[in-house]
């Protein structure tokens, strides 16, 4: 029998379900290759492009704009022009979404609990290999790094964690929570996770503690990976960060979030709705306050770590948004000498999430080398 490929609903994260299809970036006829943009998916995150996993002729495109459809199931066919038409017939009337891996994605909780200096901090943990630690930015959570986690654990065993008083961790910050502070409080997660040396990926805020941490203990970290980071020069968009903290409602919260992308029509109702949901936790607008007077006053950054590493120690990897509304990308200019940056045209401030299918592959051969 002739081979038919199947294009299915991608399953980004370990909490997506479904997907809803905003349109097709191809059409039926087309020559596909492998990595191609086939087609737009919104999450309950973020829209993302569908990638083609193999090379071949779309026959097929199944999924109609506006369906919401679940994991693997299908959206489309390829195959070459020998096979008949019946054939795809057949295929597509027979085809179930699998289950194979409904033990695994049940096997335990998704979500683990760390407690350090009594503050109770919520981490994820997947993949195997050497380790690498992601931090996520202001008034973000480990759910940022939805598009990276299941490439990066291929070859890593991967952590994401909520910092003090973001996501699922509590509501409740360092004794110090400066820059140093928090960069220090990190530490001890990574001391209380059992690891003496890790590789770190970071973005914005997260991209500065990062970097702090290297400076703190050298010997502690191997490589840093640093997403649009805080911590090259002063300037930040402090209508983002003080339009996060004071947003009370979807009407005043949503143009701030579309702040964080190109396309501020990608930010999504729920996207809004989890933010909200977050942002009402008791205690979390006092200590988002703290962060911003502790780390912003006067509308400056404070501290501008990522200037002071030396990437003959810590090799660096710069990734920037070209259209980063939050921390303009001519920042990447101030980047020590020797660092590697690359920079997206079509990105904002959330190039790791809007541009996955090029970050990935950068952020696999950096850590992997």
């Amino acid at each position: 029998m002739s081979q038919i490929i199947p294009i299915v609903m991608p399953k980004w994260g370990l909490s997506m379900q479904e997907g809803k299809v905003n349109e097709w970036l191809v059409s039926v006829g087309d020559r596909i290759e492998v990595g191609m943009p086939i087609l737009d998916v919104e999450t309950d995150k973020l829209a993302n492009a569908v990638e083609a996993p193999d090379a071949g002729l779309l026959r097929r495109c199944l999924a109609e704009p506006g369906d919401v459809l679940p994991v693997k199931a299908l959206l489309g066919v390829l195959a070459d022009e020998s096979v008949p038409e019946a054939e795809i017939d057949a295929y597509v009337a027979a085809y179930q979404v699998p289950d194979d891996d409904a033990e695994a994605d049940d096997a335990g909780p998704v979500f683990q609990t760390l407690n350090v200096a009594g503050i109770d901090i919520r981490y994820q943990q997947s993949g195997s290999g050497s380790p690498l630690l992601l931090i996520h930015g202001f008034g973000g959570d480990l759910n940022n790094w939805l598009f990276n986690v299941d490439e990066l654990a291929r070859q890593h065993t991967v952590i994401s964690l909520d910092l003090p008083a973001h996501g699922g961790s509590a509501v409740r910050l360092p004794e110090n929570s400066d820059l140093a502070g928090l960069a220090s409080f990190v530490l001890q997660c990574v001391d209380a996770l059992g690891h003496r040396q890790i590789a770190v990926l970071g973005h914005s805020m997260g991209g500065a503690i990062a970097a702090q941490m290297a400076l703190l203990a050298p010997e502690r970290i191997s490589r840093l990976a640093l997403v649009s980071p805080c911590g090259l020069a002063e300037d930040i968009n402090m209508a983002y960060v003080n339009g996060f903290i004071e947003a009370e409602s979807r009407r005043d919260l949503k143009p701030v979030l579309g702040l964080l992308l190109a396309d501020p029509d990608a930010v999504s109702r729920s996207m809004v709705d989890d933010t909200l949901k977050y942002k009402r936790l008791d205690g979390v607008r006092e200590a988002l306050g703290t962060l911003r007077d502790q780390l912003f006053a006067d509308g400056r950054q404070q501290a501008l770590p990522v200037r002071q590493l030396d990437p003959a120690r810590h090799p660096l990897l710069l990734l920037w948004g070209e259209a980063d509304q939050v921390i303009p990308a001519t920042q990447a200019a101030a980047a020590p000498a020797g660092s590697q940056i690359h920079r997206f045209a079509a990105s904002g401030h959330m190039c790791h999430m809007d541009q996955a299918a090029q970050v990935n592959p950068l952020l696999l051969a950096f850590f992997g080398a």
